[in-house]
């Protein structure tokens, strides 16, 4: 039995579960392509601070991503969850993504890596953003992974309206050699993204999208929405050209997002492009290969009772979510310590990271459940609180 602190103070027993969740590894899935967006381990032991260039620690890193690619998950690289824009720079991100397209060629694994403008580090013109865009995707383009393009705060900044989006895109499409992802990010992920596509009416910013992919459809594998809103994610990949993907990045709605329509209704789905599937790597692995043998209920079976966790995890201020994810790492013994880079492990309270605990042991989330209860208990000390 362990006491867990609630949001008023008050302690609550939990007993924690004796048995994980059985999980298996495999080769790639087949009905869906799902990639995981994976956070980075920082090096515990760097004399750095908040503001500083980040400090990773690279084998348990690359050892992450590795136990992501042995349950058949995609790895989205350098993405939001491995905190671009918080606490990881540009040259700390494309090093990222160096060592990790060269991991996922030595293991077979499928990788895709954001492509943004974040070495802008001030105000920029619309020359500068494209200039910024183009780098990035060249780095990208170089390893041999996909590249994601991005939302771009310094584009957000600079943009006067739709026209200057579908510049700036079309520019940047126009010279990706493969498919590429457009990536949509909310401003609940990230408040300096408020207005993307050139307008906070969120019919007008989905028509300018839907524009932009429909003048270079060829370059664009798919889109990732971040919106957190089903019924948009839903009428906007009813309305994408054939051939383009939808990957849901709605880490609130992501089960029937990927589980889809029914054939009457046409039959449309979501792939998967998430940070929620870092914790869940295992668990989701699984789900989608009951999905592969056309098992729907089966999968929400699976699924549906994560919802609760990610939801939690995603809460509001929605951006300070990698915490959590982290925080699960630790105690699932992927890493042996809770610290982030840019110190972003005090981004939430002690009694959010308690319920993350008790809400993922009872997913059956942690391979070692003794581990992550001594571990937890080891956190509570830290925050004094009595036993």
């Amino acid at each position: 039995m362990i006491r867990l602190p609630g949001p008023g103070g008050e302690l609550r027993a939990y007993a924690p579960r004796a048995e994980p969740l059985a999980a298996t590894t495999g080769g790639p899935l087949t009905s869906r392509t799902v990639f995981s967006a994976a956070h980075v381990v920082a090096d515990p032991y760097a004399d750095t601070t908040p503001d500083a260039p980040a400090a990773v620690d690279w084998d348990a890193t690359l050892a992450f991503r590795r136990h992501l690619w042995s349950h058949g998950l995609g790895v989205a690289e350098a993405m939001d969850t491995a905190q671009r824009g918080m606490g990881l720079d540009w040259t700390g991100a494309a090093e990222l993504i160096r060592r990790s397209a060269a991991e996922a060629r030595a293991v077979g694994g499928r990788i895709a890596c954001g492509v943004g403008t974040d070495q802008l580090t001030g105000p920029a013109g619309l020359p500068a953003v494209r200039a910024a865009y183009e780098e990035q995707l060249a780095v990208v383009e170089e390893t041999g992974a996909q590249a994601v393009v991005m939302a771009s705060r310094a584009l957000a900044a600079a943009a006067r309206g739709p026209e200057d989006y579908a510049e700036v895109y079309g520019q940047v499409l126009r010279q990706a050699a493969e498919p590429v992802v457009l990536h949509w990010l909310g401003p609940m992920f990230d408040p300096a993204l408020e207005g993307y596509w050139g307008s906070a009416d969120l019919d007008a910013a989905t028509g300018t999208l839907l524009e932009v992919i429909a003048a270079h459809p060829d370059k664009v594998d798919g889109v990732k929405i971040s919106l957190l809103d089903a019924g948009r994610e839903v009428d906007l990949r009813r309305r994408l050209p054939d051939g383009v993907r939808c990957y849901t990045g709605d880490d609130f709605h992501y089960p029937e997002l990927i589980a889809g329509e029914d054939p009457p209704d046409g039959g449309r789905f979501s792939h998967a492009l998430l940070g929620i599937f870092d914790p869940l790597g295992p668990l989701a692995a699984e789900a989608v290969r009951v999905l592969d043998t056309g098992d729907r209920a089966g999968f929400r079976k699976l699924l549906d009772p994560t919802v609760e966790l990610s939801r939690h995890l995603f809460q509001a201020p929605t951006r300070f979510y990698k915490t959590g994810v982290v925080f699960l790492a630790w105690l699932a013994g992927h890493q042996e310590h809770f610290v982030m880079v840019g110190g972003l492990q005090s981004a939430r309270s002690l009694p959010h990271l308690a319920r993350a605990y008790e809400l993922a042991d009872g997913l059956g989330l942690f391979p070692d459940p003794a581990l992550a209860e001594s571990r937890m208990r080891s956190l509570l000390d830290v925050y004094g609180v009595s036993r």
